[in-house]
């Protein structure tokens, strides 16, 4: 036999019918990435049950020097899943090991395993009256696995932080098989590098993450959601600042909306209403949080905060939920912008961050740039102004052919927004990952110094280049791995 069929025959032996396939039909919904930008092909599809099958499985391809592709939800923003279309690789699914192993409230803390549902999580974490803090509009199928991977950040990171402030410790699979058992959460421990924190972000490149152990925090008590009309996005700035000083210990989230994502969600839900009786150029969208039942306090907080806001002419009009079905409302709202968008057209989405008190600036300036540049197109920037986070999406202008103008004229764009954003001192990547979408990217803007740290960490670990092969990690200026 040749060696692809004694590796299939091997990894069926390993991991049964249910753990490993070669059914194309079985493969193909995992071989394109949820957006439908990248497609591969695989050798086969393994699906193993524990973290000594994903081990046994990792020496098997190391041994016939078969790549592996990790995949989670398969939810990526970045085709970081996806395998090349060389036939050469496996994907990895982690989607079977979705058990909640361990939930200690009394330390707030949770073991589970990488293929857990972060709904699923939410869930568990309720009822002991407690909250994983980390939340995204895919959370009905994103796994805890494929978000350390990307250390994915969501709409409380301005409070909680990113997905690798969450993570406590870490299980993890090596590419040689050995097994990295550091899960247990120690406040302190100066036994050299922090290993789990390496991994976290590495999108599978240097390990394959089974299990984490996660912080949880006490439940909402109570909380209060407000949408409020602005002029400008240099007022949701100062807006922000004010909640910052008046109710930082309260303040959840805070998101910017801009009027042209507005009416494009409102024609895309149909039951959809505006919050406000007006239109305003900028919207945002704050929530307050307490621990306590009583929201008579925190509410007149808010309301306070408001009216001052009001008085100093920093906002034109402002609505509190009055029940948290209209809260809910306004956060559809903010979650369906993605979906509404793309119901219009071609467009190319950035996740991009700048340091906070820039983020005004460069959404004023980057706009009409990119309009002038590309003449027909619509810039608009919407999300996490709380932590120096906006989506930055260019659509396309009408007629565009889907496809062929994302190809041609969308990775023009695509390298002077990130331009831009360099020239800001921002990241061209705040919480979706690199994946293959922007790895070449990062190896044009990156700093040399820090992409020869990682192109040397990756060759140390996987030398011979077994995980997730081009994907994160950008080729030498020479065109090497290293």
């Amino acid at each position: 036999m040749s060696d692809a069929a004694n590796f299939i025959a091997a990894a069926s032996a390993l991991l049964g019918a249910r753990g490993f396939t070669t059914d194309p039909e079985m493969m193909e919904p995992w071989l394109t990435d949820w957006r439908g930008r990248f497609s591969g092909s695989a050798i086969g599809i393994a699906s193993p049950a524990s973290t000594a099958e994903v081990a046994e499985f990792a020496k098997l391809c190391a041994h016939y020097t078969v790549p592996i592709v990790p995949q989670g939800g398969n939810s990526g923003m970045s085709g970081g899943a996806t395998p090349d279309q060389s036939g050469a690789s496996v994907l990895l699914s982690l989607r079977r090991m979705d058990a909640i192993r361990s939930l200690d409230p009394s330390a707030k803390e949770v073991v589970c395993e990488a293929g857990v549902i972060l709904q699923n999580l939410h869930e568990a974490a309720e009822q002991h009256d407690l909250r994983f803090p980390l939340t995204l509009g895919g959370k009905g199928s994103a796994t805890i696995g494929g978000l350390i991977s990307t250390n994915a950040g969501g709409t409380q990171v301005l409070r909680h932080g990113t997905m690798r402030a969450q993570v406590l410790g870490i299980e993890a699979v090596m590419p040689d098989g050995g097994i990295y058992n550091g899960l247990t959460a120690l406040k302190k421990d100066n036994r050299g590098f922090d290993l789990k924190q390496l991994l976290i972000g590495s999108e599978g490149t240097i390990g394959i993450v089974t299990a984490a152990n996660l912080r949880l925090v006490g439940a909402i008590g109570e909380r209060v959601v407000a949408w409020v009309g602005l002029d400008s996005i240099s007022a949701a700035r100062q807006l922000l600042l004010r909640f910052e000083k008046g109710m930082s210990d309260a303040l959840e989230g805070f998101e910017v909306v801009p009027e042209h994502c507005l009416d494009s969600v409102l024609a895309h839900l149909p039951d959809a209403r505006a919050p406000l009786a007006q239109k305003y150029s900028w919207n945002a969208l704050i929530e307050c949080v307490t621990g306590e039942s009583d929201a008579t306090e925190l509410r007149e907080a808010v309301e306070a905060e408001l009216v001052a806001a009001m008085e100093a002419g920093l906002i034109r009009d402002a609505v509190i939920a009055t029940n948290e079905s209209q809260a809910e409302q306004f956060w559809l709202l903010r979650d369906s912008i993605a979906p509404a968008e793309r119901a219009i057209g071609p467009a190319m989405q950035h996740d991009v961050s700048v340091p906070v008190d820039r983020m005004p600036r460069f959404v004023d300036y980057a706009i009409p740039a990119v309009e002038e540049a590309y003449p027909g197109v619509t810039g608009v920037a919407f999300g996490h102004l709380g932590d120096g986070n906006v989506h930055f999406h260019v659509l396309a202008p009408t007629g565009a052919t889907p496809g062929q103008w994302e190809l041609e004229e969308g990775k023009k764009i695509s390298a002077f927004v990130h331009d831009l954003v360099t020239e800001f001192g921002g990241s061209i990547s705040a919480e979706h990952g690199i994946g293959q979408l922007k790895r070449d990217e990062l190896g044009r803007l990156g700093d040399p110094v820090a992409l020869s740290i990682m192109r040397r960490v990756k060759a140390a670990l996987d030398p011979h280049d077994l995980l997730n092969p081009g994907k994160l990690v950008p080729l030498a200026p020479d065109g090497t791995k290293s």
